[in-house]
């Protein structure tokens, strides 16, 4: 019988300085605002963008301290990316994304790839796409890589790629495991091996710079693919056994509260220079009624998110892998922030008028907002997975990727 190992809040990062990790953001948030809007029409993040966040490492900030990371726990990287979201959305985005796929790629490759990505004298940042449009075929040494993907976020600002990809049974069809299911792995390769072709002309989020791009024949060494679906942790157990879904759910959470949290109080604002006679915003019984009811539900969904994050930290700490009933929880309060969100974004461009009507931050964020909402990671499905799960009808399952499925 394996006894737990009781790791207690030692489990996360010392050599950090997390207070510092904010004021720098703190620090630079004039500098992403005054760039928000210009890397909204430019379709990625500028140059002095990237440059103001690049100190924070944010590919670092979940991996371990062994491998140069900063080790953050899961709250510590939803305040963060909170913080930098509140300021833009684009870089809160890109920042999230680089997080997570890096917190990925530092969970679930082997050593070997590890001592080349994470070294001493690499700074690698890691963008791509989970979903697998195309295809590895086994060589000598690795794999082949062709196919087309979307929504590289972050791509622009990335080292490496982080590519879900069917293998090759030999055939030119999907190869299938011991159980009959699809192999799917997760390629590592230098972005400059690909081609980035555009196709990002879209409703919000355009300074994710979330394009398209395409492989031809990339090799992919052997050691630089992990399977995706049914990864093990390699480092790390308790806290990586949140799965890439787990981990994607920190950085999608984070930039929803920075969200919500900004249109509210640029709302608010416009509302307060709006006072002094009758018909005036500010003097609207209704309008601060409707404010009020959206403040509490975005604040109730923002404690609900901690209070499900800061459980599955306690079970992390007792040196517990994360269990089903806490991933449901992790969807639920994912999918519940978004959608306090979008209703508070609704409120602001409704109640706003002109002002929320033309360019400006109330409108990018409700641009932003309604996009963020149709990521797949908020699909209803998974919800109703969720609630079947907690309610006792799929108790007998397990999660793998975004799917409860049978136990086998």
């Amino acid at each position: 019988m394996n006894i737990s190992v009781r790791h207690g809040q030692g489990y996360w990062g010392t050599k950090t300085d997390f207070a510092a990790l904010l004021e720098h953001v703190r620090k630079i948030g004039p500098v992403l605002e005054e760039n928000a809007e210009e890397n909204d029409r430019l379709g990625r993040l500028n140059d002095a963008t990237f440059a103001a966040l690049k100190p924070l490492r944010m590919s670092h900030i979940f991996a371990e301290e062994k491998i140069g990371g900063a080790q953050l726990s899961p709250t510590q990287g939803l305040e963060l990316i909170e913080a930098i979201t509140y300021h833009s959305g684009g870089a809160g985005w890109v920042s999230m994304v680089h997080a997570c796929i890096g917190a990925m790629s530092a969970a679930f490759l082997p050593d070997s790839a590890i001592g080349r990505l994470y070294g001493p004298d690499t700074e690698n940042r890691f963008s791509g796409q989970g979903t697998p449009t195309g295809m590895l075929k086994k060589v000598d040494g690795g794999y082949l890589l062709n196919g087309k993907w979307s929504y590289a976020s972050g791509i622009h600002h990335a080292t490496f790629t982080h590519t879900a990809a069917l293998l090759d049974d030999g055939n030119g069809q999907p190869a299938k495991d011991e159980n009959g299911d699809v192999i799917v792995l997760c390629a590592h390769a230098p972005v400059e091996q690909f081609d980035l072709l555009g196709n990002w002309d879209v409703l919000g989020l355009n300074a994710t710079g979330s394009i398209d791009y395409g492989a031809k024949d990339v090799f992919i060494a052997e050691d630089m693919v992990f399977p995706i679906l049914t990864a093990e942790p390699q480092r790390l157990k308790e806290f990586f056994s949140l799965g890439v879904v787990g981990l994607a759910a920190i950085g999608h959470s984070g930039w929803a509260i920075g969200a919500s949290r900004r249109i509210l109080d640029e709302v608010a604002k416009f509302a307060r220079a709006k006072t002094g006679r009758a018909g005036l915003l500010g003097e609207s019984e209704k309008f601060w009624y409707d404010f009020g009811r959206n403040e509490g539900r975005v604040r109730a969904a923002r404690a609900f998110l901690f209070e499900v994050w800061r459980d599955v930290e306690k079970s992390i700490e007792a040196g517990d892998r994360v269990s089903t009933r806490q991933i449901s929880l992790v969807h639920l309060a994912k999918s519940e922030v978004h959608e306090a969100g979008v209703d508070a974004c609704q409120f602001v461009y409704r109640a706003a008028g002109g002002a929320s009507l033309r360019r400006g931050v109330m409108q990018r964020i409700y641009r932003e907002m309604l996009t963020a909402a149709n990521h797949f990671t908020i699909n209803a499905n998974i919800v109703t997975a969720a609630g079947r799960e907690i309610g006792g009808v799929w108790s007998d399952r397990k999660w793998q990727f975004y799917d409860l499925i049978e136990k086998k």
